[in-house]
């Protein structure tokens, strides 16, 4: 892998910050899992939410069958940050940047398995628990699904996620091997 390059490449691109870590240090929680259950209502309704994602120990399990580990964030500005409708619509351009950080993986041929932000939103409706679903090269789960204490992991590298009061951090974590 050449990693000039894609620390260059990464430098071109709007992220707030990254950070190459290794899997190892993530802590992984049962109580995320239990927020997702009780708090989210996306929970047992698509692919990228649990329970479809499978139980902490197995999203654990698989995250750390990567030797590496990418933490990027992007950050945005709002207008109302109480407005929940006017922070998610900044999800779209964070996703973006996300599979192209993918792709820039994937050009230095690495494996790749990716986590994002919220649930899945490529599909007005998931084919869970119905079908298979339509885009799993596209579907990135949700970092929480699995269990990841993300600001622990924002704090030990010195990202803000509370950065301002009318701004929006998201983060995405991107398992790697090179093949």
């Amino acid at each position: 892998m050449d990693c000039e390059k894609l620390n260059t490449e990464l430098s071109q691109l709007p992220l707030l910050q990254y950070e190459f870590f290794k899997p190892e240090e993530l802590i992984f929680s049962e109580h995320v899992r239990y927020i997702c259950q009780t708090e989210c209502p996306m929970y047992n309704t698509t692919w990228a939410c649990p329970p479809a994602v499978g139980s902490v120990e197995d999203c654990k399990r698989k995250c750390l069958s990567f030797p590496k580990a990418l933490l990027i964030t992007t950050i945005t500005e709002i207008e109302d940050i109480a407005n929940m409708e006017q922070a998610l619509a900044t999800r779209p351009q964070h996703e973006a940047i996300t599979h192209q950080v993918e792709t820039l993986l994937r050009e230095q041929n690495c494996e790749t398995y990716v986590l994002s932000t919220e649930a899945c939103a490529i599909c007005p409706q998931c084919a869970y628990p119905n079908a298979p679903c339509r885009h799993p090269d596209r579907m990135y789960p949700c970092v929480e699904s699995h269990g990841i204490i993300v600001t622990d992991l924002a704090e030990k590298y010195g990202i803000d996620f509370l950065a301002g009061p009318n701004l929006v951090t998201w983060f995405s974590i991107l398992f790697f091997r090179e093949m």
